[in-house]
C-alpha cells in the first residue's frame, strides 16, 4: 500500500534500505526507544499507528527525533492523513538488505 503524497508529506525523506550502511542501522536499532517503537509497529498493520499513540518515556520533540532516525535508517514510512501521521514497519525492505537483523530485534521483547 502505497503512502498518498500530502504537503506535509512532501518534506518527509524516506531512505530506501539498501542504500542504508549496515554501521546506520545498527546506529538506529542502538537505541531501546527506537527499537521498542519497532516492536510494536511490527505487530500492526501498515499504517494503522499514529505517532502519537506511542507510551514513549521520552518528550513529544524527543519521539519526533527517534522516528526520524528510524525513517532515515530506512525502518519506517510514514504518511500523513489528516492531522496525524502513520507509520509502517519496512520489514521486508529492510530484510532484503540486511537479512536476520530485524528478526533479532523483534525477538528481544519476547525473550525475556
Amino acid at each position: 500500500m502505497a503512502a498518498p503524497v500530502t504537503r506535509r508529506t512532501r518534506n518527509l525523506v524516506h531512505t530506501d534500505p539498501a542504500d542504508v550502511p549496515l554501521q546506520d542501522a545498527l546506529d538506529a536499532l542502538a537505541d531501546p526507544v527506537r527499537r521498542s517503537i519497532l516492536r510494536e509497529l511490527s505487530a500492526e498493520p501498515d499504517f494503522i499507528r499514529a505517532c502519537g499513540t506511542f507510551d514513549l518515556p521520552v518528550s513529544k520533540a524527543t519521539a519526533s527525533h527517534h522516528f526520524a532516525v528510524l525513517r532515515a535508517a530506512g525502518l519506517l514510512e510514514q504518511a500523513d492523513r489528516g492531522p496525524r501521521r502513520l507509520n509502517r514497519l519496512r520489514r521486508a525492505e529492510f530484510e532484503a538488505r540486511f537479512p536476520g537483523l530485524l528478526a533479532l530485534v523483534l525477538a528481544e521483547g519476547t525473550s525475556r
